[in-house]
């Protein structure tokens, strides 16, 4: 039979190509430059066995993480699964814990995978949340379950191990003389790689990947397409965790961490296309074995020499040169950056296909189709509410308002907080303190109202807040730097991270989730490396000013003001306060009241026509990106004045709140509107609730970990209410529907 034809040629091979034949290439020049490096390591069979162990784990998430890449999809929770699964797993087996057998830990692990990956695909499919914001809330989410069982303690269990050879025998080595993961590995990538190359199962998840719409059309069910890939991609993470568990016979609170960008950027190096319909999973395990290998050598550095004085004698000993801390991270979101702009740059554009043709002074392939969608629908989102705003009068008005929800429930909640506990909260000093941790919030969510306001996302703005104040801290503490110079570089770093950001979404076309994303790990990364992993404290009190209160910086330059309820009101008011005030109040106008602002909400609410209209869309994205690094960046040098210290730690779980502030404050997750005092009502729920979960209520005081995980509930509730309330209208639609069934009964029993 002849082979089948595609008016591009023929058609591309299913199980492997030449792209893994050029992976396999570089994979062996990868590892020989490795034993050039550091021999020691690298050269011997050990090393190689070592390297393909600790790509099984990754490489079996990446199987189940490749049939959700060709469905256009994605997911950001299997590092956080990887870990819940293991600490849970630690939990029910270790003796000094629960102290439960193998099999039924085993069973609940497989349940509770099975739970995470049907929750995930019911989020995207049928609830309609956005891939990206409902596996980056269930990342969250899961990372806040692992630190809260866990207590930041690690769990072993290698004594009680012993006693059940046959599972803990999975994660050792075999009488052959490789890890039985290897093994697993193999066989998962067997199957999987049959499964979408030869199977009905693959046709379906490349079509629906191609075109969801079209195959919707020829029958497919959609839907199920998308939650079976979101079940394999959990049940992969769970089957890695498992072995894990097996092999360390333990967990630490950091399992998992940063797993969800190696595995992303393992599938697009393998040739998964992030804008679905492409993908094959040899290539998926090839891509893995690369990011392993590249970090490990970044990670066991190489030998070097060092001289020591000795009793007035130089010694010379040997040494490992190892980068500094969170130089791996800068490089992992450099590498997901790098992997997603191969596919349009040099995949669909065939490249090295093209290159070849010319070595051989053939005619170049043609390139493969770079459109999306075979149809488009239109994207106006949120006129619904706006309508009924504008036609609504008296309170009425109001209520019909977007943020008039966050509005009410700022009342609310800080009502509830004056009957909890009205000796803290009538009190000014402590309804200030809860104020000043506002203030940085409300600073980012400033930024990011316009960022979503224009359709994009903003998944980096608690990391660029960490460069930021990392750089400012790094000039006053190592360089003795004066407190200007420090603030310039500071907002240097931090703009030139939101410059980058704005570039690689806007001028590359990337998605702006997986720009940003990568962001995050990179910025993440550059400042735990400037200050060496390490807190830094100390600098000239000038810097410190903009974290103090009013009085105290007139009392610095020996003003005093007399007694009476403005020396009050100054002995409380903070800086940053006064200034998160005017930054707002500026961005309010400016969003609502003039040309730029309505071309933001145009731009966010339908591209194309507002590109039809004469806008400039590139331009309001590339600004609004800019501005939310901006305010995060601002954001994060008051946190170093306010805090007289910087953290590496810093803006942790800031963007969860960041998005969860603009959705609960009436702005759309699918861009088109947003408001500043919505957005900043939104931010004083979060802080509220924040404040009234840490309240100390007769004794009792909720941990810190779990106030993360209910965070990230809050925000899943708040998209889905925009969602379903705001964009579906489902109140008025079941208000419909009763009205016309009222009627009929009436007829029925009259």
């Amino acid at each position: 039979m002849a082979p089948t034809t595609t008016s591009l040629g023929r058609a591309p091979p299913q199980l492997v190509g030449g792209w893994e034949a050029g992976l396999l290439i570089f994979l062996a020049l990868l590892y020989l430059g490795g034993a050039l490096v550091n021999p020691a390591f690298f050269g011997s069979t050990e090393a190689l066995l070592a390297l393909l162990r600790d790509t099984s784990r990754v490489g079996i998430i990446a199987v189940g993480m490749t049939f959700v890449i060709a469905n256009k999809d994605l997911d950001l929770s299997v590092g956080s699964t990887y870990g819940l699964i293991a600490v849970v797993f630690a939990r029910l087996f270790a003796s000094d814990v629960l102290d439960f057998g193998v099999i039924g830990p085993v069973i609940f692990c497989l349940l509770l995978g099975t739970v995470i990956g049907l929750f995930n695909g019911i989020l995207v499919t049928i609830l309609r949340v956005p891939a990206f914001i409902a596996t980056l809330t269930v990342l969250f989410i899961g990372r806040g379950f692992v630190l809260a069982l866990t207590h930041g303690q690690a769990i072993y269990y290698s004594g009680k191990a012993k006693d059940y050879p046959l599972f803990f025998h999975l994660g050792e080595s075999n009488a052959l003389g490789f890890n039985n993961q290897i093994a697993i590995f193999l066989l998962v990538a067997v199957v999987g790689a049959y499964v979408l190359a030869k199977t009905r199962w693959g046709y379906e998840t490349f079509a629906t990947g191609g075109n969801e719409q079209a195959a919707a059309y020829a029958g497919m069910n959609t839907r199920w397409v998308r939650i079976r890939a979101y079940l394999l991609s959990s049940l992969c993470a769970t089957l890695s965790a498992l072995l894990a568990a097996a092999q360390d016979k333990g967990v630490t609170p950091l399992y998992g961490v940063s797993w969800e960008l190696t595995v992303i950027a393992s599938v697009v190096i393998g040739g998964a296309s992030i804008l679905g319909g492409r993908g094959r999973v040899f290539g998926s395990c090839l891509g893995a074995a690369v990011v392993v290998l590249i970090d490990k050598v970044l990670r066991e550095g190489w030998p070097i020499t060092r001289t020591v004085v000795i009793d007035g004698e130089n010694v010379a000993v040997g040494a490992r040169f190892t980068l500094p801390a969170g130089a791996v991270l800068v490089f992992l979101g450099l590498l997901l950056v790098t992997a997603v702009l191969i596919e349009p740059f040099l995949i669909r554009r065939q490249i090295a296909a093209r290159f070849w043709a010319w070595l051989r002074g053939r005619p170049p392939p043609p390139a493969y189709e770079t459109g999306g969608l075979a149809l488009e629908g239109v994207q106006t989102k949120g006129a619904m509410a706006t309508d009924m705003a504008l036609s609504a009068t008296g309170l009425g008005k109001f209520l019909a308002r977007r943020d008039a929800l966050a509005i009410i429930l700022t009342v609310v909640l800080w009502l509830t907080g004056l009957a909890l506990r009205p000796d803290y909260w009538w009190n000014l000093p402590n309804t200030f303190a809860i104020l000043l941790n506002y203030t940085e919030l409300a600073l980012i969510t400033v930024g990011l109202t316009y960022v979503i306001a224009a359709g994009d996302i903003d998944l980096s703005v608690g990391a660029v807040l960490a460069l930021a104040g990392s750089t400012a801290a790094y000039f006053l503490k190592v360089l003795g730097a004066d407190p200007l110079t420090a603030v310039a570089m500071g907002l240097l770093a931090g703009t030139a991270a939101g410059l980058v950001n704005a570039v690689v979404t806007v001028g590359f076309k990337l998605p702006a989730f997986i720009a940003t994303l990568g962001m995050f790990y990179i910025a993440r990364g550059l400042a735990a490396w400037f200050v060496a992993g390490q807190q830094l404290t100390g600098w000239p009190e000038g810097y410190n000013l903009l974290g103090r209160k009013l009085n105290d910086v007139l009392l610095h330059f020996d003003l005093s003001l007399p007694s009476g309820i403005v020396r009050s009101v100054a002995e409380v008011v903070s800086i940053q306060t006064i200034f998160m005030f005017f930054v707002a109040l500026l961005a309010g106008i400016v969003l609502a009241y003039t040309p730029f602002g309505l071309k933001v909400c145009a731009a966010g609410g339908n591209v194309r026509a507002a590109t039809y209209a004469g806008i400039n869309t590139n331009r309001v994205r590339f600004i609004s990106l800019i501005l939310a690094a901006l305010c995060a960046t601002m954001a994060g040098i008051i946190n170093v004045a306010y805090f007289r210290s910087f953290n590496p730690v810093a803006g942790q779980f800031r963007e969860l709140d960041a998005i969860a502030s603009v959705i609960i404050g009436g702005g759309s997750i699918f861009g088109g509107y947003g408001t500043v005092i919505g957005s900043l009502a939104g931010a004083a729920v979060i802080t509220l609730v924040r404040a009234l979960l840490q309240l100390n209520v007769q004794g009792f005081t909720m941990p810190q970990h779990w106030i993360n995980v209910f965070i990230g509930v809050i925000l899943i509730v708040a998209v889905l209410i925009d969602i379903w309330v705001r964009q579906a209208n489902l109140f008025a639609r079941l208000r419909a529907r009763f009205a016309t069934a009222a009627p009929t009964g009436e007829r029925i029993h009259g």
